[in-house]
């Protein structure tokens, strides 16, 4: 898709779309100074309850977008000095149904429990705001939203919250620090709330400020335009906003397939991290001597395609400020870690071949000056073990610039030195925008170049999307193009060389008369992707799905599909035989059922068979939650695939489970355990978390690693014990 018939489509939908769905009605909530201190024990008995009116009532969301929430909703925001407090009330005709069952600091399942949620736009821009969450178990989640396909849920910050539950429901309220929120200057505030209840048992969304019915319903909390007004609030000058963390660590390894090998070897450190807001809206990042101790090992995969696996990051460092340098809109919607490349993906840096390599320290600097946004990073790395690695240099610089309502522009660099493997350096740089026009129609473009000592070749890289995202109806276009020797060495591609068409077609009626029934959905879809330098077809994908919502939060999913692969190098498949250079086509079948959360047992369900390459394949996956008590869940996966080609035949599974005992909502103690087949490793990740005081905290964290193939089974490979602390100091 040429840049002017990218145009002309996008003119084309504007004109033929209506201008927008009636707006909700404008809403304002007020915030109250306390004249007395508030107890914050979640009972919502002190006066102020009964001299207060609460907010305006929330309305539905999901299913019926502007009708009264069935079971109503009460909230109050309060302040004094120092904090600023959210006060609601869950009313609920049925208390002994919620759903509750983790209790961990940011645990990703807090969605499929009953929650609430409330953020503050603090700038009142419409652009960025804090993100506050909990669960009737008193969980604390939290996260930074930058516009409405971007929201940092890794970012964290100091704030509590206390939640009681009754025969009336189930009550809360949070208090945020000041100092843990960004504002303009000036007593008098304005700014931006909205807020959100959750009702699993009845699958129902309610917020205070509604917006109109889209295709992503569950993303209605950060589409910050439909947001409500915050007035009354009056907030203490900004103070001088410093933070250092201070750490210690000691570890205990052993490494039986180092050269040469390490047994039980003893080695302490120390290090600190420091936050200084520079302004009321840009704060700089230090750290110096950074050690990711307390991080969990990574999730195994199994590999049955051509293509590196794509594993997230896990550390806390990169995960807090990686919002900013998104490019290209590559991690919006769930494309992170696809066929995207992504300009800045932070595992490049302190890891080589999964190992860690040792980070003498960094500087970040981030934030906003009126409409532009500003992100710049500097990592200096030691040489790798053994000297593998050469110590190295990684700088990070983003800039991006709001224009009309709720669209942008940007520019991005990166640089290495040395590059990967040899000496010189690599560079990359690119301007990219985002365009999010009325309520339903999204657009986006980049365009990328790549300089990397001793290679040749087209460096280039683009992108251009349109995306028109009605509850009904919609319609998308992607067209990204990578130059064969596109080489960005601090970021991600998956595939060079390459020019991808994807075409997408939706219908989704509501059902109105089936009460089981929420949604019926019809997807077409043509992905194919095309080598540059060969002009010819690598990869054609075409697939009609079928998907049913159920009112009970059920979702069953069928999808065929019909695969076109061309070889161009023979493929070996993990574990298994290989296949020749040539054409293929085969058809698949997928079948999956979502479990809701109320249940027991829950998670995803999913069958493929059909055709592989020349041969057939039968694949079984699971991933969920087992619920044993409110404390203890298990949280299994399986995948158990086999393959039956002429070449030969391959069974390949990988059994794992993460076990959490929720102790406190501030310590929590987790088990990942898993088998993969493919590798023949048995490993184990144990770790104790105690946040012993808002910000700080003890980690215990013991790993294993196993070989479990030939006649010595599960021989170790590897294990640690490391013991870390860290202490928050606020000034």
């Amino acid at each position: 898709m040429h840049a002017r018939a990218a145009a002309s489509l996008v003119l084309l939908l504007v004109v033929a779309a209506p201008l927008r769905a009636e707006d909700p009605e404008p809403v304002t909530v007020r915030a109250s100074r306390l004249t007395q201190p508030l107890v914050v024990d979640g009972r919502l008995d002190d006066a102020v309850y009964h001299t207060i009116e609460p907010a305006p009532k929330f309305l539905q969301q999901e299913p019926r977008v502007g009708e009264p929430a069935t079971e109503p909703t009460d909230m109050w925001v309060f302040f004094d000095d120092r904090n600023v407090y959210v006060s609601a009330w869950m009313h609920d005709s049925q208390p002994d149904n919620l759903v509750a069952n983790d209790m961990r600091r940011d645990g990703n399942n807090l969605y499929q429990n009953d929650n609430f949620s409330v953020v503050f736009d603090t700038f009142h821009d419409h652009r960025t705001a804090f993100y506050f969450m909990t669960n009737p178990l008193g969980a604390l989640r939290d996260g930074l939203v930058l516009d409405e396909n971007n929201t940092n849920y890794d970012w964290s910050t100091v704030w509590d919250v206390k939640v009681n539950r009754n025969e009336t429901g189930w009550t809360l309220e949070m208090v945020i620090p000041f100092k843990s929120l960004r504002y303009p200057t000036g007593k008098d505030q304005i700014w931006g709330i909205n807020a959100r209840r959750w009702e699993r048992r009845i699958n129902e969304q309610s917020l205070v400020s509604i917006t109109p019915a889209g295709s992503l319903p569950n993303n209605a909390l950060q589409r910050l335009a439909a947001e409500a007004t915050l007035v009354g609030m009056e907030a203490p000058p900004p103070s001088r906003n410093i933070e250092l963390k201070p750490y210690g660590v000691s570890n205990l390894t052993t490494n039986r397939v180092a050269s040469p090998p390490t047994s039980n070897e003893f080695d302490r450190d120390i290090g600190i991290d420091a936050k200084y807001g520079i302004t009321s809206n840009v704060t700089l990042d230090l750290t110096v001597n950074t050690d990711f101790a307390q991080v969990e090992i990574d999730e195994q995969q199994v590999n049955l395609t051509r293509f590196s696996l794509f594993f997230p990051e896990k550390r806390d460092f990169f995960l807090e400020g990686q919002g900013i340098f998104d490019f290209g809109s590559a991690s919006g919607n769930g494309f992170r870690g696809g066929d995207i490349p992504i300009m800045f993906f932070s595992r490049r840096v302190g890891l080589d071949g999964g190992q860690p390599v040792p980070i003498k320290g960094g500087a970040r600097l981030t934030g906003r000056v009126g409409k532009t946004s500003l992100g710049l990073l500097e990592i200096q790395t030691d040489e790798g073990p053994q000297g593998r690695t050469p110590a190295t240099n990684f700088v990070v610089a983003r800039l991006k610039q709001d224009i009309l309502k709720r669209s942008n522009v940007g520019i991005m660099a990166t640089h290495r030195s040395p590059r990967t493997g040899a000496s010189g350096s690599n560079d990359v740089a690119g301007v990219d925008s985002a365009w999010n026009l009325f309520e339903n129609i999204q657009a986006g473009t980049y365009y990328a170049r790549s300089q990397t000592s001793g290679r040749t070749g087209d460096q280039s890289s683009y992108r251009g999307y349109l995306r028109y995202i009605p509850d009904r109806w919609g319609f998308e276009a992607d067209r990204i193009r990578v130059g064969e020797a596109f080489n960005p060495e601090v970021g991600y591609v998956q595939r060079s060389d390459i020019t991808r068409t994807d075409l997408t077609a939706r219908f989704s009626p509501r059902i109105r008369r089936v009460r089981s029934l929420r949604k019926l959905e019809w997807n077409a879809e043509l992905d194919q992707f095309v080598s540059n330098s060969r002009n010819q077809l690598e990869t054609r994908v075409i697939s009609g799905q079928f998907r049913i919502d159920f009112s009970s939060s059920d979702v069953m999913w069928v999808t065929q599909r019909h695969n076109y692969e061309f070889l161009t190098a023979p493929f070996r498949i993990s574990g298994g035989p290989s296949l020749p250079v040539g054409a293929y086509e085969f058809n698949e079948t997928v079948v999956q059922y979502y479990v809701g959360p109320q249940r027991k047992v829950n998670g995803r369900f999913t069958y493929t068979g059909g055709e592989f390459y020349s041969g057939h394949r039968q694949q079984f996956e699971y991933s969920g939650r087992v619920q044993g008590t409110y404390r203890l869940g298990f949280e299994p996966r399986i995948l158990i695939s086999h393959i039956s080609l002429p070449e030969g035949r391959v069974t390949s599974k990988l059994v794992g489970t993460r076990t959490t005992f929720g102790i406190t909502p501030h310590m929590a103690v987790s088990a990942l355990v898993q088998y993969n087949s493919s590798l023949n490793t048995l490993e184990s990740n144990i770790r104790w978390r105690w946040e012993y005081q808002p910000g700080s905290d003890l980690y215990v964290v013991y790993t294993d690693a196993r070989d479990t193939f030939g006649p010595r089974s599960a021989l170790l490979m590897n294990r640690g014990l490391a013991v870390k602390a860290t202490r928050l100091l606020r000034f």
